[in-house]
């Protein structure tokens, strides 16, 4: 059987978890001559999320197995191929499956969609796999809901404030540029009059060089939308956070 391999890495999970390209491209060859499959080529992805079907390699992998140019498609590790249930069942349906008649390995799992087995297994793993990321994603939440209701920063000091230990604290000359926007912007002058108008005035913001309309726009927005409050809420619990 004729096989296209499909390597992908993200810059963090190349750094990190030693998965390279070519060591994927390595235990697809070693398959290859265990299993008897001909490797066609070896399709890479560079730094691409596994988040999306939209991937330049793996669209040509696709196009490969759609002309019926090879007979299936191998990965070392299935997460390399997608990370997501839906996308799973938009390639089986659309390529491994009964139907689309053409198949899928992965070395790692030791997965083989020639089989009903094969795709059930196949489907089991993507399953547990979501279920793991999803439940990774509660425990984050719940981790910074309670910071935020302690009152401990666990993100970037917004404009006006710094932090000090776990604490916001305040910058007076941040907090002055602030009090400026909302009182040109109260005064019926444009985002990007705002932005000249501060930087004129030697304002300046948090990371220094120019003032940008986004920060103004944000600026505003807030004040809108929260009062007098210049800290965005995802920072500090009101009752923990000064000011």
């Amino acid at each position: 059987m004729r096989v296209i391999g499909y390597a992908r890495v993200s810059t963090e999970e190349q750094a990190t978890r030693g998965m390279s390209l070519a060591a994927q491209a390595e235990k697809m060859r070693g398959y290859c001559a265990l299993y008897d499959l001909e490797l066609a080529s070896v399709v890479e992805d560079a730094g691409a999320s596994g988040r999306s079907l939209a991937r330049p390699g793996l669209t040509t992998v696709l196009g490969a197995v759609r002309r019926r140019e090879v007979e299936g498609v191998l990965v070392a590790r299935l997460d390399r191929l997608t990370r997501t249930i839906g996308d799973m069942a938009t390639l089986i349906d659309g390529y491994f499956g009964d139907k689309a008649g053409r198949s899928l390995f992965s070395v790692a799992e030791a997965i083989d969609t020639r089989t009903a087995a094969g795709r059930l297994v196949l489907n089991i793993l993507v399953s547990v796999a979501q279920w793991e990321r999803e439940a990774i994603g509660e425990r984050t939440r719940d981790a910074l809901r309670h910071r935020r209701a302690t009152g401990r920063v666990y993100g970037h000091p917004p404009l006006g404030y710094a932090v000090a230990g776990d604490r916001l604290v305040p910058v007076e000359t941040e907090l002055r540029s602030i009090a400026e926007v909302r009182r040109l912007g109260a005064g019926g002058a444009s985002v990007r009059a705002i932005c000249a108008a501060l930087t004129a005035g030697g304002f300046s913001p948090k990371r220094g060089g120019a003032w940008q309309p986004s920060t103004v726009h944000a600026i505003l927005r807030r004040s809108r939308t929260c009062g007098q409050s210049s800290v965005p809420g995802r920072h500090f619990a009101p009752s923990g956070a000064p000011g």
